[in-house]
Order: C-alpha cells, then sequence, then structure tokens
C-alpha cells in the first residue's frame, strides 16, 4: 500500500476516533447524578434560585432532548469550536492552550527518557552472557508492570525523605520536572525494551550480522548499525500508542505532583460536570494521539520501505 492511500486510511480511522470520544465524553459525564444547570452556576453550594436554574437550562440547552444536545455538540465541534466552561466561564480553547505546553512538556521528555533507558537495557538483554539477558529481561518485565501512583510515591520518598535531594515538587522549574519525568518514562522504558528485544534476536541471527562480523566489525557496530535498526521497528510503531499512554499517565502525576496541566483541569472538570471542558480536553489529547501516530507512521514508511522483513539464517542458530 501506497504512503497516500495509508495516510487516507488513518485519516478516516482518526475521524472516527475523534467522533468516538466526542460521543463517549458527552453520554458518560451526562451520567453522573446532579443537574448541568449546577454546574453552570457554581455547583449545589451555589444556593441559586429557581428561577436563575431555569434561565440557565433555556440559555444552554438542557431542556432540550439529550439527541438534541448531542448533535448540537458534534455540530460545534465540526465548526472547531469547543465552547465554553461551564465552571470558569471562559472559552475551553483558551484554557486548554495555557495548560497545554507543560503536559506534552512532561509527555515529550519522558518518551525521549524512555527511549534513552531502553537503548542501553536492550544491549544488555542481546548479550552473550546469559544472566545479563536474564537480569536484562526481569528488569523490563517488572519495569514495565509498576503503576505510576506506586512509582511516584517511591521516587518522592526516596528523593525528598531518604536522599534528601533538593527536588522540588508542585514547580515549573526544570528540577520539578525530574521525578514526574521519571516516573512517566521508567514503566514505558521496560514496555519498549520487551517488544525490541525480539526483533534483535530476529536481527541478532540474520545474514547480514553474520556477514557483518565476517567483516571484522565490532559487537558495539554491529549493534548500533545493523541491529538497533532493525530490532527498533516494532516499538517505533508503538510510539503514537507510547505518547497516548504519557498524556494518559499525566492525569495522575499532575494530581501527584502537583502540577498544572490538563490532567487535573480533567479531574475538575469531571467532577464539576463541565461537559465542554471534559469534550476538549479529551479531544485536544486523542488529536494529539492521532498526529504523533500518523508522524510515527511516515517516520517508519520513510525509515523501511525498501527493505524486506528481517529472516533469522535458522540454519548458522542450528
Amino acid at each position: 500500500m501506497g504512503l497516500a492511500a495509508r495516510l487516507g486510511w488513518r485519516l478516516l480511522g482518526a475521524l472516527t476516533v475523534l467522533w468516538g470520544i466526542a460521543t463517549l465524553s458527552f453520554f458518560a459525564v451526562r451520567l453522573i447524578p446532579g443537574d448541568p444547570a449546577l454546574a453552570v452556576l457554581g455547583g449545589p453550594g451555589s444556593n441559586a434560585t429557581a428561577e436563575a436554574v431555569e434561565k440557565v437550562r433555556g440559555d444552554y440547552g438542557f431542556d432540550r432532548p439529550l439527541l438534541v444536545q448531542y448533535t448540537m455538540m458534534l455540530g460545534r465541534l465540526v465548526q472547531l469550536d469547543l465552547g465554553e466552561s461551564y465552571r470558569l466561564h471562559t472559552p475551553v480553547i483558551d484554557h486548554i492552550a495555557a495548560l497545554f505546553a507543560p503536559t506534552l512538556t512532561v509527555a515529550l521528555l519522558a518518551l525521549v527518557v524512555a527511549w534513552v533507558l531502553t537503548i542501553p537495557l536492550c544491549w544488555w538483554a542481546t548479550r552473550p552472557a546469559r544472566y545479563g539477558a536474564i537480569v536484562a529481561d526481569l528488569i523490563g518485565m517488572i519495569t514495565s508492570a509498576l503503576p505510576h501512583f506506586w512509582l511516584g510515591a517511591v521516587g518522592i520518598t526516596l528523593f525528598v525523605a531518604v536522599w534528601k535531594l533538593p527536588i522540588v515538587l508542585a514547580s515549573s522549574r526544570p528540577e520539578g520536572l525530574i521525578l514526574p519525568v521519571l516516573t512517566l518514562a521508567i514503566p514505558l522504558a521496560g514496555y519498549l525494551a520487551q517488544v525490541t528485544r525480539d526483533g534483535m534476536e530476529d536481527a541478532l541471527d540474520s545474514q547480514f550480522v553474520l556477514a557483518a562480523r565476517a567483516r571484522g566489525e565490532s559487537e558495539w557496530h554491529v549493534f548500533t548499525r545493523h541491529v538497533l535498526r532493525h530490532g527498533i521497528r516494532p516499538a517505533i510503531h508503538l510510539t503514537g500508542w507510547a505518547f497516548g499512554s504519557l498524556i494518559g499517565g499525566a492525569v495522575v502525576i499532575e494530581q501527584m505532583f502537583a502540577r498544572t496541566g490538563l490532567g487535573r483541569s480533567l479531574i475538575d472538570a469531571v467532577t464539576s460536570r463541565d461537559v465542554p471542558l471534559v469534550t476538549g480536553v479529551l479531544m485536544v489529547v486523542a488529536v494529539g494521539y492521532v498526529l504523533v501516530t500518523l508522524v510515527t507512521e511516515l517516520v517508519e514508511w520513510t525509515l523501511y520501505r525498501n527493505e524486506r522483513p528481517v529472516r533469522p539464517n535458522r540454519k548458522a542458530v542450528l
């Protein structure tokens, strides 16, 4: 399939994903007990009069059938209008624009750090030493299963309480990114190492690696130039998913480390039944995920379009 056809199918799938997310977020928030009109007026404790509640219902269309409200919401999204936050009374797009950069910074740094940790772990796992490979596999399996909230709590305890390091929580300074980034990156690095190792093992048994060794190339040169290039292909394909998981993990991280961002804003919006803000945050995250996935597809197609799948040299292995 050509690049244009692949991108066309991906764009069609992306539109389907965005429609599904908008639909699920709309009806999921509506299932939360309470009157959305009260959310606009400041919540159940606002002591709003019945006349004020009825006026808000008419102004925001809450008195219309649910299907009509859903259609109106989709119509606004088609026009790229995310609406106005019920709780903040400001345009949703402006609120998201102010909080998008901190969340994106943490997610991108975590993705880079995860790849930096993955490469030496894969190098260790593919060495001839049996025990080194076993230990690397154990590290990959254990770290990939670590929950973010547990890892973050352990990190705070070690860095702040035990080691007395000057790690400042709830800070916008660079040192305030250390713990959140590591908390997100370590589990992802373990997962990427597990995904990458199978491809590297096949590459190690391939004919082109045997030919490189016959030419006298060093093991490090063989690994970086041949094995790594073919082994990381499955992990590159999963980079879009990884970015989405990091954005999802930011919800926990921002709450734990008291950081401003889309994660904390989403939790506040859900508890206050702020439908436009919930939908807006989810749609922006979904668009980011779709864009990263499309870029990943383009990078993978560019790097590997002229290459055939790696077939291990089974005779050499036997």
